[in-house]
This record gives structure tokens, C-alpha cells and sequence, in this order.
């Protein structure tokens, strides 16, 4: 008699043989997905992680640019974060294209081990950024800021000021039918003084930056930190009472125009005060003592010159700027306390239209003048003092007359360029048409453009 039963089972376990190699593949494929699937989930993980390093990176750049237009990237890799394992870094590079675009690349690194040499996720990331620009200042001022008095007006070129605005009698900014761009940060806390000032006033600290008093008037596009009043601003007034940031004063390198040296005079033999004389002063000349101008006597420059001493002009005395350097602004660097221009003495422009860029470096602090910043107190006293003055029509229609530390002193004068100073005071009937830039105008960097580069 056939057992039945027992051909079940060995029917059964020949299903089982045929059937479990399959369901071992089946779950060796999917277990090998999975695994796949999580290894590429760490792999995308990481490669986000990268991408995040790598705009970090680009945002680094920026905040450097923004600081030095001249930058040019980090020096190597710079570490970002090391968690769990796991390190990235970033490094920089920015080259120019051009005087208005420059490329930036952002480099990213993760390593996993955070030990490890060799990168487990590389991003690389190319950003175009574009140079604009705003503004180009006829009057610019550190923490001492613009004080106008009596009849003295601005009547063109935009104005920016670091520190802050007091007009009063009929002084005017701007014209009906010509208004000009003023800017004011603030920069003048904390009040009283110390080690870290010049600083951003916060909302209701030290007042407010403008005060108008009488009939005083500024037409014109008017943005002022901390600024609600708007008493007295027309054409439009007051657009915005916040994000003016202090604006660094022309550059100027001193240090080099020092080392150019190529002659001395003494400041007698420099001084020209003969009735109608003249007098050449040769290209890098060093300057050792005080010097006059005086008596309708006529200086020419023929490059950089650089005085020790003070610099008085008067009596209708000039300086004139050769025909030879073109549009080229020669600088005439003043290290003495006093710069005078009095009696219609002045800077006449060559054939080319062109004055100078004057740059009085005294400052009330000991390093002077040659100190590289000054800050605190040392600040507070320097923006104070005077060392530019132009009166009875003093003047210089294509001139920067720039007071590094200190303060300009303008009145009843003839026409000016530009004026740059801690403080700008202008008093009287200076009644200035401005027709010079002060050299520079504000520019900032934009991102233009931005791709992974595989």
C-alpha cells in the first residue's frame, strides 16, 4: 500500500529547494538596494553639506570685498566645521575681469573621516559679480560731519557725511531746480568719547544726525540714520532714516609718495613771494620747513611735492599744476598745522582743467603726521582743529583741498572743487558751486551671476 502522505512531503520539499534560492536573490537585490540607497542618501546628504560650505564660502568673499575691493581670496583652505566626524573647508579665489566685474570661486571640501586626507565630496561653485556705483561726492566728511552758518551754500555735487549736519541762518544745500543727494550715518557715539569710537549711534542715541535751525534749507534726496525730523528738507526731504554706512575718506598713499623722493628744498627756497615772480617746484620734490606764496608770485608744480612745514598763500599768490601732467591731479601733501589760502590766493587749473588733490596729515595726536588711523579721544580733539582754511576768496575751481584728521574751514570764498575733512565748516557768503569730484564715489559688488562648475 503507497503512503500518500510521505509523497506530500517530499513534493514539498522539492518546492522549498526550487523555491528558496529565489527568495535569497530576491532579498540579496533588495538588500543590496537598500544599501545602495543609503549610501547615495549619505552621498547626497554630504553633497548638500558641501553645497552649504560652499556658499558660505561665497558669502565670506562678499563680506571681504565689501571691505577691500582689492582682496583677492584666502590663502589656502580655511576650516568651516567638524562635527560628528566630519570636517569641510572652504577656500576662495577672486580675480578681475575688469575694472567693473570680477569672478569668484567658492570651493568646498568634506572629509569623513575628519582625519582623512582625501575629500569624500567636492562642490565648486563660480559667481560673477558686478561693481555699482552711486554718487559722486563734492563734499565728504569723517565723525566731524558738515556744520553750515550764515549765507554759506552747497549749490551742487551730492554730499555724504559720516558723522552729522547742523545748518542755521539761511545756509541751503541744494537748488529748487538742482537738488543734490545727501547721506548721513551718524558716526559720532559713544558720547563722551572712548576707545571705541567712532561708532553707529543707535535710534535716540546723541539726537538725531540733521538739525536745521532758522531758515536754513536742503533740497534734495535726503538719507539719514536715526533721522525723523524732516523740518526743512524739500525735493524730496527725508526718503530714509536707516542703512547709510560710514564711508572710508579717499585713499591716499602716503607711505609711497614718501619713498618716490627724488629732490629737497628748503622751504625758504621753495617760497615764492617776489611781486609777479615765479617759481617751479620739479616732480617728487621734498619740501623741509614752512612755506609762502605771496605777492601775485605764481608756483608751478610739475608732480607730487610733498611740505614738512606749513603752506600760506596770500596776496593773490597760486599754485598751478604743469600743462604737462594732463588730467593728472598731482598731490601737494602738507605735514605742518596750518594751510592757508587768504586775499584771492588760490590753485589755478592747467590747460587740461585739471587742479591738485591737497592733503594736510596733521593730526593733534603724537604719532603725527604720520599716524596710520586715529581713533578715541585723539579723533575727537583732531576733528576739532583747523588746518585748511580758505577766506576772502580763497579758492581752487578743480582742487580737492583735503583735511585728513582734521578740519576745513570755508568762508567768504571763491569756487571750490571739492572739499573732504573730518569736519567741513562753512561759514559767511561761502556760497561754493562745486565742480570737482572728491576722487571717488561709493561703489559696492553685486552678484551678477552663480553656477556649479562639475
Amino acid at each position: 500500500m503507497i503512503n500518500l502522505h510521505k509523497n506530500k512531503s517530499g513534493a514539498a520539499l522539492i518546492s522549498v529547494v526550487i523555491v528558496l534560492p529565489f527568495l535569497i536573490l530576491i532579498a540579496f537585490n533588495y538588500t543590496n538596494l537598500a544599501t545602495n540607497h543609503v549610501t547615495l542618501g549619505r552621498k547626497e546628504i554630504f553633497r548638500v553639506q558641501t553645497q552649504m560650505v560652499a556658499d558660505a564660502g561665497l558669502d565670506y568673499g562678499m563680506n571681504r570685498i565689501t571691505l577691500d575691493q582689492n582682496w583677492t581670496g584666502t590663502s589656502g583652505d580655511v576650516a568651516f566645521d567638524t562635527t560628528n566626524n566630519v570636517k569641510t573647508t572652504y577656500s576662495v579665489i577672486v580675480s578681475d575681469v575688469d575694472s567693473d566685474s570680477k569672478l569668484m570661486t567658492s570651493t568646498a571640501k568634506l572629509y569623513r573621516p575628519a582625519s582623512s586626507t582625501t575629500p569624500q565630496s567636492t562642490v565648486i561653485i563660480n559667481a560673477d559679480l558686478r561693481k555699482v556705483s552711486s554718487g559722486n561726492y563734492s563734499i565728504v566728511t569723517g565723525v566731524g560731519g558738515l556744520i553750515m552758518e550764515n549765507s554759506s551754500k552747497v549749490l551742487g555735487g551730492d554730499v555724504y557725511i559720516n558723522g552729522a549736519v547742523t545748518m542755521s541762518s539761511t545756509a541751503q544745500i541744494g537748488l529748487l531746480t538742482t537738488p543734490v543727494n545727501l547721506n548721513v550715518a551718524h558716526q559720532i557715539c559713544p558720547n563722551p568719547a572712548n576707545t571705541t569710537y567712532p561708532r553707529l549711534c543707535t535710534f535716540g542715541e546723541n539726537g538725531q544726525p540733521i538739525s536745521i535751525l532758522n531758515s536754513a534749507h536742503i533740497y534734495g534726496t535726503v538719507k539719514a540714520n536715526n533721522q525723523t525730523t524732516t523740518t526743512g528738507m524739500t525735493n524730496p526731504g527725508l526718503i530714509s532714516s536707516s542703512g547709510v554706512t560710514p564711508l572710508a575718506l579717499p585713499p591716499h598713499d602716503r607711505v609711497a609718495q614718501k619713498a618716490a623722493k627724488t629732490s629737497d628744498l628748503t622751504g625758504g627756497a621753495a617760497s615764492c613771494t617776489t611781486n609777479g615772480g615765479t617759481k617751479t617746484w620739479a616732480a617728487n620734490v621734498k619740501i623741509t620747513g614752512n612755506v609762502t606764496i605771496e605777492k601775485t608770485c605764481r608756483v608751478t608744480m610739475q608732480g607730487d611735492a610733498w611740505i614738512t612745514g606749513n603752506l600760506n598763500l596770500t596776496q593773490s599768490g597760486s599754485i598751478k599744476p604743469s600743462n604737462t601732467l594732463g588730467t593728472t591731479r598731482a598731490n601737494l601733501m602738507v605735514d605742518g598745522s596750518i594751510v592757508s589760502f587768504r586775499n584771492s590766493s588760490g590753485v589755478i587749473n592747467n590747460a587740461s582743467s585739471t587742479g591738485i588733490q591737497l592733503i594736510a596729515y596733521y593730526t593733534t595726536a603724537s604719532c603725527s603726521p604720520d599716524c596710520s588711523d586715529v581713533t578715541g579721544t585723539d579723533l575727537v580733539t583732531s576733528r576739532a582743529f583747523q588746518t585748511i582754511e580758505l577766506n576772502n576768496s580763497g579758492s581752487g575751481s578743480g582742487t580737492v583741498f583735503y583735511a585728513k584728521w582734521t578740519k576745513v574751514t570755508v568762508s567768504n570764498s571763491g569756487q571750490i572743487g571739492a572739499l573732504v575733512g573730518q569736519t567741513v565748516y562753512l561759514k559767511n557768503t561761502a556760497s561754493i558751486t562745486f565742480g570737482t569730484s572728491a576722487g571717488f564715489s561709493t561703489s559696492f559688488w553685486l552678484f551678477d551671476g552663480y553656477r556649479r562648475s562639475f
